[in-house]
């Protein structure tokens, strides 16, 4: 399958969420877990300031997986959050609805297991709901780094386009000069984007000289501590 290229805009695509639930989390061993939570919660709150559909889906949330993270959650706390038994999301109707209600046919994906729920949804998603499926690599896990590359392999020799969070939230604003979302997006950059956030705070600090993100208490002056022969005399 060979896709038109052309860019995500907040305008063509939804996102879906599936099953970042503890139990899932606990068996991802190809990224590190933190990474991916702070990943994970990163797009959903660029989703939010693009104000792009998103849908949260659960699995066995009370007899095995547990809650979806607090963090994303928070993101959007008038979500529902569909819930099903099956571990291919698009086995339920409720999934089915919520991206059919939409209108938009490429739909990004973040989700735990890669191989399993993700592979499983896309695969049905492309081939009975005619939908493009965007695959967000470093929010989603597997259970070791083989399952993981494994799974992206074979979803991209069926079409799937394989996308990183932070190249996603740029696809998505594609323009500095957009200001409405210009500061929403640098904030969450700084809070979540690693290297490339401290590298704003310090572009804001020292070469726009502009205040701190935070207030903190007075830097005190250096003051050389005496010597111990110093001061024992």
């Amino acid at each position: 399958m060979t896709l038109e290229p052309e860019i995500l805009t907040p305008e063509n695509c939804q996102l879906i969420f599936i099953d970042h639930q503890p139990q899932m989390a606990f068996g991802v061993a190809s990224i590190d877990r933190q990474t991916l939570k702070n990943n994970t919660v990163a797009l959903a709150k660029a989703a939010k300031l693009f104000d792009i559909p998103t849908t949260i889906t659960t699995v066995e949330t009370d007899t095995f997986s547990g809650h979806t993270y607090p963090e994303l959650l928070a993101v959007f706390p008038q979500n529902p959050i569909l819930e099903r038994t099956s571990m291919n999301s698009w086995d339920d109707q409720k999934v089915r609805d919520a991206l059919a209600k939409t209108g938009r046919r490429k739909v990004v994906v973040s989700g735990l297991w890669t191989g399993i729920c993700n592979n499983m949804f896309a695969f049905s998603a492309m081939a009975e709901g005619g939908y493009e499926i965007f695959m967000v690599e470093d929010a989603s896990g597997d259970t070791s780094v083989l399952a993981q590359d494994a799974a992206m392999t074979r979803m991209r020799q069926a079409g799937v386009v394989p996308l990183t969070t932070l190249q996603t939230m740029l696809e998505w604003q594609r323009d500095w000069a957009r200001r409405d979302t210009y500061v929403g997006l640098t904030d969450i950059i700084r809070e979540h984007g690693g290297v490339y956030g401290m590298g704003i705070d310090y572009a804001y600090t020292h070469v726009h000289k502009t205040a701190e993100r935070v207030e903190h208490g007075p830097r005190l002056d250096p003051v050389p501590a005496h010597s111990a022969a110093v001061a024992a005399e």
